[in-house]
């Protein structure tokens, strides 16, 4: 995918979620938004160059665009890593600069980058000699007592000239010390004005912002005030249809009819179907799908019925069938 076209496609992404953005959860979101760009959850690249795990790389060609974030600190080691998923089609490979946890940061990785700016540098450097797509960079505004007014330009700046194609920053500190990653994703003030004058400042690197967007009105908002792209995680994991069905229209001017949420079970079929004869278990992709009917009357049945039954042996489609009947009994409307 080109540069220009990666750009385009990151007007609206879905952020890298560990233990919930694998490959279910992306052909599902898929199902719903034909254009927002979607993010594999991060792969370590010791893993795969030194593991050989290429199974994480799984992903279904309706996943598209998608890219694969990696999580590594050695250049050489990550240019590897990069050149094996650009092989296996991904469209995008993304350095990881930003996850707070331990274990990251045990392995030199994530935010605590933030601290070695040059380093990371040198790793974009590293995956934009090996590969054709693009590289971008997933930041945040600083780290523990960081003035993210000096920090993050340096950092903007230098993996700019390293041939950065894309930077996203989630608009928050990170505190390595104190806070647990949840925390830090809630904890930390989020300074969208910083974002916006780097922006600004760097016109020549296009820019996503990340972190507390809740809503497509508000992405487009950010997006209106200069920013190339606005990246949302929680709200589209958890309210999927609501952030996601009318971003092909209000984001890439699209054509295409919203699909209804009986539609995007109905796409869901044939994958599940093939995902059970292959020895999956249907809660492997139901549990992606709980909040489709976030805020609509019965989708407390929904997500009961699938959280309760879907990991049972032998549970299939019908267990779908059933939990949309149910919503639409009287007395789930009347609860």
């Amino acid at each position: 995918m080109p540069s220009n076209a990666a750009t385009q496609a990151a007007r609206l992404s879905v952020a890298p979620m560990m233990d919930w953005t694998d490959r279910h959860c992306r052909f599902f979101h898929r199902q719903i938004s034909r254009h927002a760009l979607l993010y594999t959850e991060m792969v370590t690249s010791p893993a795969l160059v030194r593991g050989g795990a290429v199974h994480l790389l799984d992903h279904n060609p309706e996943e598209h665009p998608v890219a694969l974030q990696l999580g590594g600190s050695d250049p050489a080691e990550l240019a590897e890593a990069a050149r094996i998923g650009a092989e296996v089609g991904y469209d995008e490979i993304n350095l990881n600069v930003g996850c707070p946890s331990d274990r990251v940061q045990s392995g030199t990785f994530g935010a605590v980058l933030m601290k070695t700016p040059g380093l990371v540098a040198e790793c974009v450097a590293a995956m934009k000699a090996v590969v054709d797509v693009p590289v971008t960079v997933k930041c945040r505004i600083g780290v523990d007592d960081q003035d993210p007014e000096t920090v993050l330009p340096d950092v903007i700046a230098r993996v700019r000239d390293a041939g950065c194609d894309y930077l996203i920053v989630h608009a928050r500190k990170a505190w390595l010390q104190g806070l647990s990653p949840k925390e830090n994703r809630d904890i930390p003030p989020l300074d969208y004005e910083l974002v916006l004058r780097m922006a600004e400042a760097f016109p020549d690197l296009p820019m996503s912002i990340n972190g507390g967007i809740e809503t497509l009105d508000a992405a487009q908002e950010l997006i209106d005030r200069g920013l190339n792209g606005a990246m949302i995680g929680r709200a589209a994991y958890h309210r999927p249809w609501d952030i996601l069905a009318n971003v092909d229209s209000a984001l890439f001017e699209a054509s295409a009819a919203v699909p209804s949420r009986e539609a995007v079970i109905d796409a869901m079929r044939p994958y599940i179907d093939a995902h059970l004869e292959a020895g999956g278990k249907l809660h492997q992709i139901t549990r992606h799908m709980l909040g489709l009917f976030a805020g609509q009357p019965g989708a407390r049945t929904w997500r009961r019925i699938l959280s309760e039954r879907a990991n049972r042996p032998g549970e299939g489609c019908a267990l779908l069938d059933e939990a949309l009947d149910r919503m639409q009994q009287p007395e789930t409307l009347a609860g």
